[in-house]
């Protein structure tokens, strides 16, 4: 997706979507970023810029989440925490928390994989946000912090001695940063480490995700005493709780930082902020320790004309899921089919029907921050009475609009979720005979409002549901539009162990066919 502007500025944020809690290394000229994946499965997702303003989807590192049963339902809000991504004798290192299960580890030679299983590195709970740094001496250390929710301790910082290989400990850890000790301080987490000018430095931010600020402590011991300071806050600007991310240089010696921004239904963007150094050498992050709107770009080489953000639509012109799409939790094999024909083919997954937030076979994709068309087709063959399938905007409320086979044959129907089990219908009608296939139209605002539509194929003219849901997060993150299938449990046939052929409509029994995903942006302007 592209953005006009003056090719010498860029425009906040960077990376208008859900990528919460981003963490950047710089390898010789190019920029690898690491978000949060929560539950969604394939996890871990990596982008790569070569200016810090454009990027692109280039792996998912994590292709199932462990423990691998434990996340074949969705777990919202658990799994992939904030991870960090450095590159050390060769080896790029990806380490994150489950504060459920411990702390992990995966390896590649090249950020675009293969990469490692991961592999436990401190087993425990409550453990998030962990960071690695290697010494001058080539010993490591990881800074993490503390979840409240499962080891009933928070506002601190704590540092452990691991091995070189990041393979096992070899101290207890010590706590390096009581934020109980600093006036105001609370919720501080996401620790990023860092060395330099003979300092051990650690951003990290304070104040909660949608209310704090930044903070950088710096020590010539890598165990404290440490000095801190503020360096990045809302202040007179809109936006709110500027914090967690990444501090990178340039070749040519500019100093940045990446950070994301907390949008609700949006989730959680990024902004690039440049960084200067005090007298005092302290960074200065932004416009005197506030966001920049927008900025002059990074002066660095073969910058594209424009600033761009990772594709979203999809022709399904491939056998392999496009790196744009997740499910909501490990899926099994058989969920989809990709024939390479420009269709995608999801199974009719037998499933109780009772809410599309408990199903992990729902293949989604973060809401964009700005207005934005998603259209696509659905076609809905063969299938048991309570079959479905359609397009679906999830967040802990949810709506969908889409085909259901009934004893009284194939309806259209729009409905929603609010508080709980059990759905509204908002609009339905029943299609003409022969007829199996539908158009599907979702627009979502800048508020977030969202209103569907559809037609059958070759006509013109949409059919409109009013306006009657407004998109809402999800745990930890924004809210996602994917595309289902399900069908009644004991539906036969329900244990495919592989997909439909190309070009083969009987063997499409028992799953539902999508054409190409189209998104369209809107303008950025007036944007909430």
């Amino acid at each position: 997706m592209t953005r006009q502007l003056a090719p010498e500025r860029y425009r906040n944020p960077v990376l208008d979507a859900d990528w919460p809690d981003p963490d950047v290394v710089r390898v010789g000229a190019d920029y690898y970023l690491v978000a949060s994946s929560f539950n969604r499965a394939p996890g871990l997702p990596i982008l790569h810029s070569r200016d810090l303003v454009s990027w692109e989807v280039v792996a998912r590192a994590l292709p199932l989440v462990p423990p691998v049963e434990h996340y074949r339902i969705p777990r919202h809000g658990s799994g992939v925490w904030a991870p960090s991504i450095r590159h050390h004798d060769g080896l790029f290192q990806l380490v994150y928390p489950d504060p459920d299960h411990g702390i992990f580890v995966l390896t590649a030679e090249d950020p675009r994989g293969p990469w490692s299983e991961p592999r436990l590195l401190i087993a425990g709970t409550g453990l998030i946000d962990p960071c690695p740094l290697w010494d001058d001496d080539d010993r490591a250390y990881l800074v993490f912090g503390w979840a409240h929710s499962r080891s009933g301790l928070m506002n601190r910082l704590s540092v452990v001695e691991v091995t070189t290989e990041l393979d096992g400990v070899l101290s207890a850890p010590r706590t390096v940063v009581d934020g109980d000790e600093i006036p105001g301080c609370r919720t501080l987490e996401g620790p990023k480490f860092y060395r330099h000018n003979g300092w051990y430095w650690i951003f990290a931010p304070a104040g909660g995700v949608s209310t704090g600020w930044q903070s950088v402590f710096r020590s010539r011991e890598i165990y404290g005493p440490y000095e801190h300071r503020v360096v990045l806050a809302q202040g007179t600007t809109p936006v709110n709780g500027p914090h967690q991310g990444a501090w990178v240089d340039t070749p040519e010696g500019e100093h940045w930082f990446l950070h994301f921004q907390d949008r609700g239904v949006f989730g959680r963007v990024v902004h690039l902020q440049p960084m200067t150094w005090d007298d005092d050498g302290w960074p200065v992050i932004g416009s005197t320790g506030e966001p920049v709107p927008y900025y002059a770009r990074p002066a660095l080489a073969a910058v594209p004309a424009e600033q761009r953000e990772p594709e979203r639509s999809d022709a399904f012109k491939s056998t392999e899921l496009g790196l744009q799409w997740h499910w909501q939790a490990n899926p099994q094999p058989d969920w989809h089919a990709l024939p390479g024909d420009g269709t995608l083919r999801l199974r009719l997954v037998p499933d109780d029907l009772g809410d599309l937030r408990r199903i992990g076979h729902v293949l989604g994709q973060p809401l964009l921050g700005q207005p934005s068309e998603w259209v696509t087709s659905v076609r809905l063959g063969s299938a048991p009475d309570g079959a479905r399938a359609g397009v679906v905007v999830l967040g802990t409320a949810y709506a969908w609009i889409g085909l259901i086979q009934t004893p009284g044959g194939l309806h259209l129907l729009c409905r929603r979720s609010i508080d709980g089990p059990g759905e509204q219908t908002a609009a339905g009608a029943t299609l003409p005979p022969g007829s199996d296939e539908v158009e599907l139209r979702v627009q979502c605002d800048a508020a977030g409002l969202v209103t569907f539509a559809w037609r059958l194929p070759g006509e013109l003219d949409w059919q409109s549901v009013p306006s009657w849901f407004t998109a809402q997060p999800g745990r930890w993150i924004g809210a996602d539009i994917g595309l289902f299938a399900a069908a009644p449990l004991g539906t036969p046939g329900g244990d495919h162990a592989a997909g439909p052929a190309a070009g083969d409509d009987t063997a499409a029994e028992g799953y539902a066919t999508f054409r190409a995903v189209s998104v369209d942006v809107g303008s950025r302007e007036g944007r909430a």
